[in-house]
């Protein structure tokens, strides 16, 4: 009985998704192509002719005073058309003096498939490789032929277009993908300041996009793709990679200048690489003259891509809450670099806290009975119930 509902429930299932597909047709747009299509009667071959303006078409015997503006024409052509192109072979023969020069579609030429080893390191042979997996890598290019030549004209130093071939092999993009091509792609000035205002913050460059997108509005309207503005953002990071540690060394400085209840202290090695630095603004410092009776601070069990530890100096205000009274990175955990790191905090605060509250660390302890005598220092009680079941037998 219970195989027989089994197979019914089956069955009208399968009725319920037919009469879905016969009552519900969705319409597939299909696609269309874009420009002048001909076909040859001869060998069918079809080639596809861009559909633009005559006055940003390049035209025979059509001069230019410089290469660079016969590339940009035929740049504006190549955006307008629906295809991107790109530079190609020149005649030089001697250096600064280009002759002869050709400007080709992006799908110019051909290259060989390549059988890529992707589990080799980069630089190493492919030599004997049958056992390992490969992948192959196509190429967009399709042999087209469209291109336009320009040639110098020794007595008036202009380029003169003496071939233009307007047929390509290949279909065109649509108008409304047109802004995804290279060409039509650039992170300008606003989009880089928008990515590093809102880096700031902690918003990332997919998010930021999305915000520009919604001010624009519309993917269209940036210039620019989620690609795009990732790359930026990667590239940024690998530029100021060897230079953030001075980065922020100068940004706390300046905030120390100009705002007078900032501190901050750092240390470096001989070599100067950055092992430790400490910061407190004026909000800590009101918070240290009020709650500052306790104060305890602990360093990081987790190391970050610095190989630094963060330590917070913590206290707790009157609704129980806890409170930062200051805060510093350091690179180890030994008693000379907490000494400093106390000594710091003193010359911060003008004064030591009358308890301080750490965990068990030796280096701590002997930090805190040279530098701040003064203090009382207690054990945390999350530390202590923490050993007790392995002290208590």
């Amino acid at each position: 009985m219970g195989s027989g509902v089994v197979t019914y429930s089956v069955f009208y299932q399968c009725i319920y998704k037919r009469l879905i597909c016969l009552f519900f047709v969705v319409d597939i747009p299909t696609y269309q192509p874009v420009g002048n299509v001909q076909v040859s009667p001869n060998s069918g071959r079809r080639t596809f002719i861009p559909d633009v303006d005559d006055l940003i078409k390049p035209q025979m015997d059509m001069t230019f005073d410089s290469l660079e503006n016969a590339y940009l024409f035929y740049q504006r052509y190549a955006k307008a058309g629906g295809f991107t192109a790109r530079k190609g072979t020149q005649y030089e023969p001697r250096k600064g003096l280009i002759l002869n020069k050709w400007f080709v579609c992006s799908k110019e030429g051909t290259k060989p498939l390549k059988a890529i080893d992707s589990t080799q390191e980069a630089g190493s042979s492919n030599v004997n490789s049958k056992s390992k997996i490969t992948r192959r890598v196509p190429s967009i290019r399709t042999g087209c032929e469209a291109c336009i030549r320009v040639k110098l004209m020794t007595p008036e130093n202009l380029y003169v277009v003496y071939y233009f071939e307007e047929s390509h092999n290949h279909s065109f993009v649509a108008e409304d993908d047109r802004y995804l091509l290279p060409e039509n792609r650039s992170v300008n000035y606003v989009h880089e300041e928008a990515v590093n205002a809102l880096s700031a913050i902690n918003v990332g460059p997919v998010r930021a996009f999305n915000i520009m997108r919604t001010l624009y509005g519309g993917f269209d309207k940036v210039g620019a793709t989620k690609v795009d503005f990732k790359n930026f953002k990667r590239d940024l990071n690998r530029y100021i990679a060897e230079y953030d540690a001075d980065m922020v060394i100068k940004r706390l400085r300046r905030k120390k200048e100009f705002m007078p209840n900032f501190s901050m202290e750092y240390r470096t090695t001989a070599d100067g690489v950055l092992r430790a630095l400490f910061w407190a603004d004026g909000d800590t410092k009101r918070n240290y003259n009020i709650f500052g009776d306790v104060v305890s601070f602990d360093a990081t069990y987790r190391r970050n891509k610095y190989k630094m530890m963060f330590v917070p100096f913590t206290g707790v205000d009157n609704h129980y809450r806890n409170v930062t009274l200051g805060a510093a990175i350091i690179g180890d955990e030994t008693a000379e670099t907490y000494s400093w790191l106390l000594n710091a905090f003193r010359q911060a605060f003008g004064r030591a806290p009358p308890l301080i509250v750490t965990d068990q660390d030796p280096a701590m302890r002997k930090a805190i009975q040279d530098t701040w005598p003064e203090s009382r220092h207690r054990l945390c009680m999350w530390y202590i119930m923490e050993k007790l079941t392995t002290k208590v037998y």
